[in-house]
């Protein structure tokens, strides 16, 4: 679901002073190669309107310019259309290599983001691939200390697309989780490091800088930010705002949680960040689609989006984000955490997080419902034969990890499914784990085999955990017996 449209009631010229490449004069040439410099100001029932240097306007077909330039126009078009302009800003003027100066990276350019390529985007920026789904995609890195975004150091990069193009582009500086985070990813985020006595001190400190950093660094060539309220519910905060072209750049500050730079169309900045929702009836259809059955009995949900927590304890927001947008409710693990309370370098009361989500969840059209008690196939599927993926809290311990590790490998090897049934039915049996209460964890539940006894879970720590597998009587020893799920 590509963020919320606006579609302008328009006469019979559309003018477009906040387009991307329209403020800029450029050489346009005619069909008959004759040269003219102009400017792009305004394009609707194939007409194209532009201005000289000298201050005269013309309006002619579009037909009339070379094959390069009606491209250029029909772009410009396309992007009004679509609604990812609204209105002109003051910073329209300011030329696309000083904008992509302060930001430290070559992010804008022509056109409008909206329109580009997402994987070239996501190359310019040195972002790793996340997730692809048949709709969705997903980049994000988080960089080394010496990397910079906006003049500050950012924890987290992370790109959004979909239909190939990117919708949301967010990065996170200093902040909660990452701030006190561990030193590795994966099962290695369990291994903490000590949290400084004056840990609130130090990220206010850290935030504080952020902050003004930014703000110096943007307001320098842009001016001062609008503020204004942004986003829904438990998410809702206040940000500062800075426009160009079509994209409105939102600085976010949330005391004791995080700095953020978001940036999405300006349509969507006019929303406030809110969204239209999918309807129920698309949303089932969609999902019962993304269930798989595999000859060798296996019934797993595909294209779940993944998201890395990355080295915090944030395997709660991340997971809630991956449930949510699986299902058409836009959901950042950042702005979760916040909603639900989660400690320094992450750590989360599972509940309390839970409800909070669950309250925004329900807001925007889903259904979020909860259930408590042993592990149990014939409960699996009545979600998952839907295309509903379950979230479950279990003990992550080392023993368990590195059994689903071995476990998930070795049956990806397998041919002799008679024979792994029996192998499997012998472990139902005897392999119990001890719950180690120091690695609580939160997982999805996407798939399961009713002739092996076995289930199919995803971690968010990226796509080598997107799906393993262990027996229901190994998953049942290690199980919180607590299980949440977003519906329709």
């Amino acid at each position: 679901m590509r963020f919320a449209k606006f579609v302008l009631s328009v006469g019979c010229v559309v003018l477009m002073p906040g387009l991307a490449g329209a403020q800029e004069y450029r050489a346009f040439k005619s069909s008959k190669g004759v040269e003219i410099r102009a400017r792009l100001v305004g394009v609707a029932e194939g007409q194209a309107t532009i201005i000289k240097e000298d201050g005269t306007k013309f309006t002619v077909p579009v037909a009339a310019f070379s094959a390069e330039d009606q491209k250029f126009i029909q772009d410009a078009g396309a992007a009004m259309a679509s609604g990812f302009i609204t209105k002109a800003s003051a910073n329209d003027n300011l030329p696309v290599e000083e904008l992509n100066a302060l930001v430290g990276a070559p992010i804008f350019g022509e056109t409008v983001l909206w329109e580009s390529d997402a994987e070239s985007v996501a190359t310019k920026l040195e972002l790793r691939a996340e997730s692809k789904t048949k709709t969705q995609s997903s980049y994000r890195s988080y960089p080394k200390e010496d990397y910079r975004l906006f003049g500050a150091r950012p924890y987290s990069v992370a790109l959004y697309a979909e239909g190939g193009k990117p919708v949301q582009f967010s990065m996170v500086f200093a902040n909660k989780g990452d701030f006190f985070g561990a030193a590795g990813s994966a099962e290695q985020h369990f291994d903490k490091k000590a949290t400084p006595k004056d840990a609130l001190a130090k990220l206010a400190a850290a935030m504080k800088k952020d902050i003004d950093d930014v703000t110096a660094v943007l307001s320098k060539k842009m001016g001062e930010p609008v503020k204004q309220r942004f986003g829904e519910g438990e998410g809702r905060r206040t940000v500062y705002r800075w426009d160009w072209r079509g994209h409105s750049i939102l600085l976010s500050e949330v005391e004791e949680e995080y700095v953020g730079i978001e940036v999405a169309t300006q349509a969507f900045a006019d929303a406030g960040g809110k969204v239209e929702r999918l309807k129920d009836v698309e949303i089932r259809a969609q999902a019962a689609g993304n269930v798989q059955r595999r000859e060798n009995g296996d019934v797993v949900i595909q294209d779940i989006p993944m998201v890395d927590q990355g080295p915090k304890g944030y395997c709660v927001p991340a997971t809630a984000e991956r449930a949510m947008r699986y299902l058409g409710v836009p959901a950042d693990m950042y702005v979760l955490a916040m909603a639900g309370g989660t400690g320094l370098g992450g750590g989360t009361v599972v509940n309390e997080l839970l409800a909070a989500v669950g309250k925004d969840i329900r807001r925007k059209g889903r259904s979020f419902d909860q259930w408590s008690g042993p592990l149990k196939i014939k409960d699996l599927t009545k979600y998952v034969d839907k295309g509903v993926p379950i979230i479950w809290g279990i003990f992550s311990s080392d023993e368990w990890n590195s059994k689903a590790n071995e476990r998930t490998k070795k049956r990806a090897e397998t041919t002799d499914w008679a024979g792994w049934k029996t192998e499997m039915a012998g472990i139902n049996e005897t392999g119990a784990m001890a719950k180690d209460k120091e690695s609580a964890h939160v997982v999805l539940i996407i798939g399961y085999n009713a002739e092996t006894n076995e289930i199919a879970f995803s971690d968010s720590w990226g796509e080598r955990y997107k799906e393993r597998w262990m027996t229901l009587g190994e998953a049942e020893s290690v199980s919180q017996q607590a299980f949440w799920m977003v519906g329709f």
